[in-house]
């Protein structure tokens, strides 16, 4: 084990980076950590990631071997009738603070997860501490409890018809009387025995025993479209990244048949022409400069430019992810991760005895513009998730990734183009005023200079935020044995450990 450098977490959640230094201090690497802050991210950002949602890792080991692991979630089906593929959901209206937003929930809009799978097969892949000690961390915080801070608080609440909707989540998240809010302290045991028994299970019991046999039954009686040949048939696939070019860097990212890593490619392949000489960090210009490629990938986007491996493949385009928290890791060995993980919103049902919300990710109008279940049982489901890394001279430059569906492309390509054109140092880079083009209107953080906003008031209508807001994505970057930057729109912390 080489130890010669500095190791770097950046997560959404101060537990959560403190699961991943803990795992490194013991002696893991990389990839030790990231499942096991996975696993804790489970508990402490229990309404933006679950072990029965979906997500990516981007790998890269100290030997130069690159992976993108992709388990997001499939639709659901496999061994039902065709009659039988009526779900049953229904709409919750969420309160946001700009408007109120419908979602669908209930048996009918899960589809088959991915996470828990996903993080077992990392762990056997590339991990080399015990799976037993990996969990510790998350078994402490589900027993023992934790103090919902400002964000998991803001979260739940925004949430709670969703994570309130049956008798388990009531018992989870309500105290005398009321949703839990910040400062309260909430605890999980049944996610706390569950996770205690993992390392003898393997997770068989969840996708191929009697927890898949309970969830089955709980799903046909309810009208959901899960079934348990859906969960045994469900596997982790080991993908290429994408990679491209960007001034003398290589980027790499989540490839098809996820759709944000293409864009975010796009993206960078029409900066890389732009000459940045002499242009000041967010000045008119540099401003200007931004939205206009907005604007132009947008509209790219919309022709199909960036989905020809999608037509190809056959698979139709359905994009996904609204709560999604990152995972940056940098081990100091030379051993780098990047995962995002999605829970959506949640469907406000509980696998029985385990604390694990499964997903709502069938039920959601924007990931079925043909209709809901138009796609045969058993595809991968698209996303705009993009896990990334950024590589200089075949070392790791910058690990990359962020939340916030639309806006992970943006805001990603932003604070990586601060970092490498301005030499923005990575905090500054993830807290900095954003833009965000939303096929209408220009979306802007508030912090952008008179002259700047002017510029842009020229050439698109203009909303202004009154601060910044968790809409416009949620960053979590590592520059490798230099410094991290953890996103204060989605309570991003950044932990370092000499190693």
């Amino acid at each position: 084990m080489k130890k010669n450098g500095t190791a770097i977490v950046a997560t959404g959640h101060p537990l959560v980076s403190g699961t991943a230094i803990e795992i490194l201090a013991n002696g893991g690497n990389a990839f030790d950590a990231a499942v096991g802050a996975g696993f804790a991210g489970a508990v402490a950002e229990q309404t933006l990631t679950s072990l029965g949602g979906g997500g990516f890792l981007l790998a890269r080991t100290a030997g130069g071997e690159e992976i993108l692991f992709d388990f997001f979630t499939d639709t659901p089906g496999r061994g039902l009738e065709d009659s039988m593929l009526e779900p049953h959901f229904f709409p919750v209206t969420i309160h946001f603070p700009g408007s109120d937003q419908d979602f669908n929930i209930g048996l009918g809009s899960v589809a088959v997860p991915g996470n828990l799978k996903g993080f077992l097969h990392v762990h056997r892949r590339l991990g080399r501490l015990d799976l037993g000690d990996i969990l510790q961390p998350a078994i402490h915080l589900a027993r023992d409890g934790l103090e919902l801070n400002d964000w998991q608080g803001y979260f739940l609440n925004l949430l709670e018809p969703i994570v309130t909707h049956s008798p388990v989540g009531r018992k989870l998240y309500t105290l005398n009387g009321r949703c839990a809010r910040q400062g309260d302290h909430i605890i999980n045991p049944e996610m706390a025995d569950f996770l205690s028994r993992l390392p003898a299970d393997g997770g068989k019991s969840f996708y191929e025993g009697e927890l898949a046999e309970t969830i089955d039954a709980d799903m046909r009686k309810g009208q959901g479209l899960l079934t348990a040949a859906d969960l045994a048939a469900y596997r982790v696939i080991e993908r290429k990244p994408l990679a491209t070019g960007y001034r003398d860097y290589t980027f790499l990212t989540n490839p098809g048949p996820s759709m944000g890593g293409s864009l975010i490619s796009l993206a960078l392949a029409l900066l890389d022409t732009q000459d940045m000489t002499g242009m000041a960090y967010h000045s008119p210009g540099h401003v200007l400069q931004t939205a206009k490629l907005m604007t132009e990938v947008e509209a790219l986007r919309e022709k199909g430019v960036t989905a020809s491996a999608l037509e190809k493949s056959g698979i139709r385009l359905r994009q996904f992810s609204r709560g999604t928290t990152h995972i940056s890791i940098a081990d100091g060995e030379g051993n780098v991760a990047s995962m995002t993980c999605s829970n959506g919103e949640g469907s406000g049902y509980f696998v029985p005895g385990t604390g694990i919300m499964l997903n709502n990710m069938m039920g959601e109008d924007d990931l079925h513009p043909e209709g809901f279940h138009a796609s045969p049982p058993g595809q991968r489901v698209s996303s705009m998730m993009s896990p990334s890394l950024l590589l200089k001279d075949d070392k790791v430059a910058m690990v990359i990734g962020s939340g916030g569906s639309k806006r992970i492309r943006t805001a990603i390509t932003q604070v990586l183009s601060a970092i490498v054109d301005f030499g923005v140092e990575p905090q500054q880079a993830v807290e900095a005023s954003r833009i965000h083009w939303d096929g209408s209107v220009m979306q802007v953080e508030p912090g952008l200079g008179p002259e700047a906003l002017a510029a842009l008031k020229k050439h698109w209508p203009v909303n202004t935020w009154s601060a910044i807001d968790v809409y416009f994505g949620g960053v979590h970057t590592v520059i490798p044995n230099v410094a991290g930057g953890g996103d204060p729109r989605r309570g991003g912390s950044v932990r370092v450990l000499k190693v």
